[in-house]
């Protein structure tokens, strides 16, 4: 399969064949081709040149329509759902006209209680937090009791323990006959999971391999063409700073009945210092992001104080102005505006700070020069600054939105979620670029499933929990397990 976009080659006589029963692997670099070689599988992209048979017969499949007809289901790494509509609302979109709603309604929750994928199915998606939301497109696919189920970065917003139900469904499915073809960049759910994999580098095939021969490094290393190198990325904590960042005592009430109010949070963060907050998704972790950044706001403006700065009843430019700088976890629509250039998102959070509005004009050969430097420093693959941020892959805009923030240089940044969905070279240059900062004196605040990441780049750790935050506490002195129990509730880290 070949595949051509201006500019770029996205696939280049691309060949993939998949086994009833198998879990396959498809790896490679964000950028690699893979969204661009599943989209051509599932209809919604047509092949440039070559050739795909389903049950050895030659399939035209035109769209996505054709394609669930033959079997094929998709669990999208963007999400394709309405906000405005409910759960049910945005899965009976894909099923015939004549479904009965409440057998549907019923279906939901059968599949939410085997699979351990809770939902409500009367709820509005715009209620709900990201990993609620990859929950409503897995149940969605696997109401079509497809015969190949395409996932791309499935896991990316689930916590381990959801991982782990997700596991032991794909592979009783997998014993029933069903071809899974998997799309993720942590490599050790590759080796856990899947048997064969096929590698993609700069929209070719590089090789496939026996999953159960390879090394996660190994694996890392035929992806990007080089070896990965460990480096440091926890703190000597020598060079701490003055608090950047204080919450005290912070109440804030739920927005709506599907949100989570915040209960007595209290935390600082110095220069220097890298505190990872973990939680089980939907327990108050985009609140918390929300208030910090500005966009929900606080009865008392000392309950917030940005380097001594009271400002919890400040919106997000005044926060800013303070030296704040944030990343989102939702990256279309939150952290970049699907329809504009990355040179208008790029402008969107540094035009204040970077001082590139000039009396009403914008100075745009200094914002060019700025967002060329986030393309070469995050090496990000994009048809220039002109490109629309839905064009990037997903991994790709994610390393933008990190990139944006980054080299703005702020005194105080708040990440949710800061290598989601991208491959391991970038979730390293990532992770390598914020201990970088706190190294030059930011105070820096990541909220993440991922308790691998938190572990190995957190200086002190807490965890969140309906709307309650534990006493953070140094990262060496604990367990993955005993930040499992905080998750769950429980109140001593000791």
């Amino acid at each position: 399969m070949t595949k051509t976009f201006p500019g770029v080659v996205a696939n280049r006589e691309v060949g993939l064949s998949l086994r009833a029963g198998e879990i396959h692997a498809l790896l490679g670099e964000n950028g690699a081709g893979k969204s661009t070689l599943v989209k051509m599988i599932y209809g919604v992209l047509k092949a440039d040149s070559g050739e795909m048979r389903w049950m050895g017969a030659p399939a035209d499949i035109r769209d996505p329509a054709r394609a669930r007809a033959l079997g094929i289901a998709m669990v999208f790494q963007h999400f394709s759902l309405f906000d405005s509509l409910s759960v049910l609302e945005n899965i009976a979109l894909g099923m015939p006209a004549d479904t009965d709603r409440d057998r549907l309604k019923t279906r939901i929750h059968e599949l939410s209680d085997r699979y351990g994928l809770p939902l409500d199915a009367d709820r509005h998606v715009y209620t709900l937090s990201v990993g609620e939301r990859q929950r409503v497109e897995i149940i969605r696919c696997l109401l079509q009791e497809p015969k190949l189920l395409v996932m791309d970065e499935p896991t990316s917003v689930l916590t381990p323990q959801e991982v782990a139900g997700l596991f032991e469904t794909l592979k009783q499915l997998a014993e029933e006959g069903l071809a899974v073809l998997y799309i993720s960049h942590k490599l050790d759910e590759i080796k856990a999971l899947c048997k064969r994999a096929t590698i993609l580098r700069g929209g070719s095939v590089v090789g496939s391999v026996s999953v159960a021969r390879e090394s996660a490094a190994s694996l890392a290393a035929k992806m990007i063409g080089e070896e990965l190198k460990e480096a440091r990325l926890r703190g000597d904590g020598k060079k701490r700073g003055p608090v950047r960042l204080e919450v005290a005592r912070l109440d804030m009430p739920a927005a709506d009945e599907f949100s989570i109010a915040l209960r007595d949070i209290r935390l600082s963060v110095r220069g220097g210092e890298i505190l990872g907050i973990a939680g089980v998704a939907g327990n108050g972790q985009d609140e918390l992001l929300a208030a910090l950044c500005g966009e929900a706001r606080a009865a008392r403006n000392n309950r917030i104080r940005i380097d001594g700065h009271p400002c919890a009843r400040a919106g997000p430019n005044r926060r800013r102005a303070l030296g704040l700088a944030s990343i989102p976890g939702e990256r279309l629509g939150h952290g970049a505006v699907p329809e504009m250039s990355l040179l208008e998102n790029g402008l969107l959070t540094s035009y204040r700070r970077l001082g590139f509005v000039k009396r009403g004009f914008i100075r745009r050969r200094e914002c060019r020069a700025f967002v060329a430097r986030i393309l070469k420093r995050f090496r990000v693959k994009a048809a220039g600054d002109g490109a629309v941020a839905a064009s990037l892959s997903g991994g790709n805009l994610q390393k933008f939105i990190v990139g944006r923030e980054i080299c703005q240089s702020p005194a105080l940044l708040v990440v949710s979620q800061p290598t989601w969905g991208v491959d391991a070279g970038a979730a390293q240059t990532i992770r390598l670029a914020l201990r970088k900062m706190a190294d030059k004196g930011a105070a820096i605040v990541v909220i993440s499933q991922d308790l691998d990441e938190l572990m190995s780049l957190s200086d002190n750790i807490a965890a969140i929990c309906a709307g309650a935050l534990s006493q953070p506490v140094p990262t060496d002195s604990v367990t993955v397990e005993r930040i499992g129990l905080l998750m769950a509730g429980a109140r001593d880290a000791n």
